[in-house]
């Protein structure tokens, strides 16, 4: 069964295109909204999987959308798409516990791979995003990484590359649960918040730390 989809931006070329893509490829698209505020009560009215948003919209921006969702306990995962790379931007979505972060220019192109992820409760952000931060941020391996082991390292390397456990179990030859208990210890051994997207932007964070 297909996830069940609301989708809210103000470029109506943009809101029409990944509407009628979407529709095409047999999701279930709820509804559409032109603005922020038409996108929280679509989300509250049909309690969509998965929402869609652009981040910056009127009277609502993607973010406030998804704060306002999280304050209210509400469980649709959030999907934003953006045109700005800021570290700033990304900083809040992940205080947020947004699941998917995407650039705008290649929505189309990402967009079920996105979806299929989220679905599967894993983060997903855009390759470009994760090369912009790494290009900003860290330019020191981080010394939490020594605590892992050569196979703990290859996991978190394969999260960093959107793999689903199932795709990592395979990658190694070993199954989805063992697959989610080295997940486990590597969150305890770097002492990572218990958060759904933490693991994941740690991955993408130190990425180039990562290379076996």
């Amino acid at each position: 069964m297909q996830s069940s989809i609301i989708i809210a931006d103000d470029h109506p070329l943009m809101l029409r295109g990944l509407h009628d893509f979407l529709k095409s490829k047999g999701y279930n698209i709820l509804g559409s909204g032109k603005d922020g505020q038409e996108a929280y009560n679509l989300i509250i009215k049909h309690k969509p999987n998965i929402a869609i948003l652009d981040i910056r919209m009127p009277f609502l921006t993607g973010l406030e959308v998804a704060e306002e969702c999280l304050k209210n306990g509400i469980k649709t995962k959030i999907i934003l798409i953006t045109f700005d790379k800021g570290e700033e931007l990304y900083d809040k979505a992940q205080e947020l516990n947004i699941f998917g972060y995407i650039l705008k220019e290649f929505a189309i192109e990402e967009i079920e791979h996105c979806i299929e992820s989220v679905t599967n409760n894993k983060p997903y952000f855009s390759a470009e995003i994760a090369q912009y931060l790494n290009s900003q941020t860290n330019t020191q391996r981080p010394h939490s990484l020594n605590e892992l082991t050569k196979t703990e390292i290859k996991v978190l390397s394969l999260i960093a590359q959107n793999k689903t456990a199932k795709e990592i179990g395979n990658a190694l030859s070993v199954s989805g649960r063992t697959i989610e208990k080295h997940k486990s210890n590597i969150i305890k051994k770097l002492n990572l918040e218990s958060k759904h997207n933490s693991l994941s932007l740690f991955a993408k964070e130190n990425e180039q730390f990562l290379e076996s």
